[in-house]
């Protein structure tokens, strides 16, 4: 698999983890549980789409 191709997959995880805690932000909720969930989401959501756009970026395109 291509670096390439795993950073835009990286990135599309990353971006839905983010957009999951943003969701559990708004929707609100009670307890330790859910602020649990928000800070997983978004710390993972972060860490799988600087990943991805740092390996999209840092990958040259080889002439086909």
């Amino acid at each position: 698999m291509e670096k390439r191709i795993l950073g835009i997959i990286f990135s599309l995880l990353g971006a839905t983890g983010l957009i999951l805690a943003a969701v559990n932000f708004v929707n609100g909720g009670e307890g330790t549980r859910n602020i649990k969930s928000i800070i997983i989401y978004a710390i993972l959501g972060a860490i799988f789409f600087f990943a991805g756009v740092g390996l999209v970026k840092s990958t040259k395109d080889k002439p086909s």
